[in-house]
């Protein structure tokens, strides 16, 4: 159970993280459903879990620290980890109607 500390910081991460972009394809993280999620721990320990569109993306290194610093400039903040994972595999019917928009697919 989330304390109300930590379900507001929650919030923030994922608010944050709308300003990091695939550079790619110029699409926010979020809105491409990048994310699958963000806990926050004791201590203001953040760990986000979240895929790449496909498993030898070349920006991996790129994106994940773009993750870490988006997160860790937030207050209350104290760590941040990036897992990658690729289950569920990533689709784009995964991203939002904003996204497919923005990408001509809507």
């Amino acid at each position: 159970m989330y304390t109300e500390e930590q379900q507001q910081l929650t919030g923030q991460v994922m608010s944050c993280l709308e300003h990091v972009y695939d550079p790619e394809l110029g699409v926010n993280i979020v809105d491409l459903g990048l994310v699958y999620g963000v806990q926050v721990q004791d201590e203001g320990r953040v760990k986000v879990q979240m895929t790449l569109t496909t498993p030898g993306c070349p920006m991996h290194d790129m994106m994940t620290r773009s993750v870490e610093r988006a997160a860790e400039e937030l207050p209350g903040v104290s760590s941040v980890m990036v897992e990658v994972v690729w289950e569920p595999a990533w689709s784009p019917q995964m991203m939002s109607d904003k996204a497919k928009a923005q990408l001509g697919m809507a």
